[in-house]
């Protein structure tokens, strides 16, 4: 009970951080200078390439989790693939939104098929919804956990795909901005930039932490389902009004 309730307060000042971080990072976001070409629609940069970074990290944790429990066969690494891919598709929707907001404007169009890194983090998507539907779709607990690990340890293999789609194709994305050689960046807006990368890490974190112990109850101390508390109405004795 002691070392519960240390986690749980934990947790409170992992996510007091997180929002810390991210209320900082939002306000250099605004306050950044605009863009030469791209004026202040540059901003949507600052949400849209961390979430897409989240994206990638966690479904990196996804097939790590996924490799340890083939391995080991132990529950909580079933917990921490499923937990940590759940939020990576959110994260993946967010990208996916602010990329269609932000190129309408600076390239004329919402989507295009034609861009492979579009068309990639579209397809990256759908697979990891579809794995969240697997786990949905099997009730044996043993069975679920050993196919979507196959699952998630395979498909991690579009993070590399998506990432250098726009060294291997070209397409309307550009090249990423800080590079080995250097970043491509105003000092103000890198700061920006690198303030919120900080922050979205620490949400992750928050909120994998907080995902991975409702999964862990979900799995120990499983409940009724929702709705089944709820019983047809007694019309006995019913009066016809």
């Amino acid at each position: 009970m002691k070392g519960q309730s240390k986690l749980n307060r934990a947790s409170q000042w992992l996510a007091l951080a997180a929002t810390v971080a991210v209320g900082a990072g939002l306000a250099l976001a605004f306050t950044s200078p605009p863009d030469a070409l791209q004026g202040n629609f540059v901003r949507i940069l600052y949400l849209h390439v961390p979430a897409a970074w989240l994206a990638f990290l966690a479904f990196g944790v996804t097939a790590l989790g996924s490799v340890l429990w083939l391995v080991t066969r132990k529950p909580r690494w079933d917990r921490l693939a499923h937990s940590s891919a759940e939020i990576g598709v959110v994260f993946t929707a967010v990208t996916l939104l602010t990329g269609m907001i932000w190129g309408r404007p600076v390239w004329g169009v919402f989507w295009s098929w034609g861009d492979a890194r579009m068309a990639s983090t579209a397809l990256m998507f759908f697979i990891y919804v579809g794995y969240l539907g697997l786990r949905r779709a099997i009730p044996d607990p043993d069975v679920r956990a050993k196919r979507s690990a196959v699952l998630g340890a395979i498909a991690v293999v579009q993070i590399p795909l998506v990432y250098f789609s726009v060294y291997l194709w070209r397409g309307l994305h550009q090249l990423p901005s800080i590079r080995p050689d250097g970043p491509t960046m105003d000092a103000s807006m890198l700061t920006a930039f690198l303030v919120n990368l900080v922050a979205f890490n620490l949400l992750y974190v928050a909120l994998l932490s907080a995902r991975y112990r409702l999964a862990f109850v979900e799995q120990t101390q499983p409940g009724p389902v929702a709705g089944t508390a709820v019983t047809k109405p007694r019309l006995e004795g019913a009066v016809d009004g």
